[in-house]
């Protein structure tokens, strides 16, 4: 991400401060960049990135008491990264963990929690001007793979990812990004940039979204 802009990730609310939330992540969502170490990742438009739709996938699991999120394994991409919470900066998006830190995953403190019922959301680095982020590898990830949230009350939310697909700036849409699929599930959304990157601009023209679902937990509760 580019030295100067924030990351940002919404929750479920109702009402106005529902809306007014969807504002500022769909400033976000335009604003968002980074500063490519290499290549960008698969470029699209809200379209899945190669991804088996038919693929039967496991049943939700009911959502879970709220824990605070401490840890995120994603074993098809050798992810084991530190959870910390953060809030809206003054421009309405939500603070990213800082660069000096691009293996850290930032998760939206004022959304739900993972493995609750709702969308929680985290967001990472794609890449730095020096090394690889977090989520540099996100794009590769497939339906029916697995994500794990280690929580502060020492359960694992096991979640099971539903899709991958790319949103441009232009055409995003903070509701579908941000709002849970189906009601009543405890889902999660793994955020970073996508698409290409514009040099002049110093951003990328998409954001990289996996969405997955609780199916899990260790221990089993």
């Amino acid at each position: 991400m580019s030295e100067d802009r924030p990351s940002g990730a919404g929750r479920l609310l109702t009402g106005a401060a529902w809306a007014a939330l969807l504002v500022a992540l769909w400033m976000w969502g335009r604003d968002i960049t980074e500063v490519p170490m290499a290549s960008a990742p698969t470029t699209g438009d809200v379209a899945a990135v190669g991804r088996p739709a038919g693929a039967a996938l496991p049943p939700p699991h009911r959502p879970l008491p709220g824990a605070l999120p401490q840890g995120l394994t994603i074993p098809a991409m050798n992810v084991r990264a530190a959870v910390e919470g953060h809030g809206l900066n003054r421009a309405g998006a939500v603070e990213p963990p800082p660069y000096d830190r691009p293996n850290t995953v930032a998760w939206y403190r004022d959304g739900p929690e993972p493995g609750t019922r709702g969308a929680a959301v985290l967001v990472g680095h794609l890449d730095t001007d020096r090394a690889p982020g977090v989520f540099y590898g996100l794009g590769s990830l497939k339906r029916g793979q697995t994500i794990a949230v280690d929580r502060a009350d020492g359960s694992t939310a096991e979640f099971t990812v539903e899709d991958v697909r790319v949103f441009t700036k232009n055409r995003f849409d903070a509701a579908k990004v941000y709002g849970p699929r189906r009601a009543g599930r405890a889902e999660l959304r793994l955020i970073t940039c996508g698409g290409d990157y514009d040099r002049a601009r110093r951003a990328y023209s998409a954001n990289l979204v996996v969405s997955a679902y609780l199916t899990g937990t260790v221990p089993d509760v």
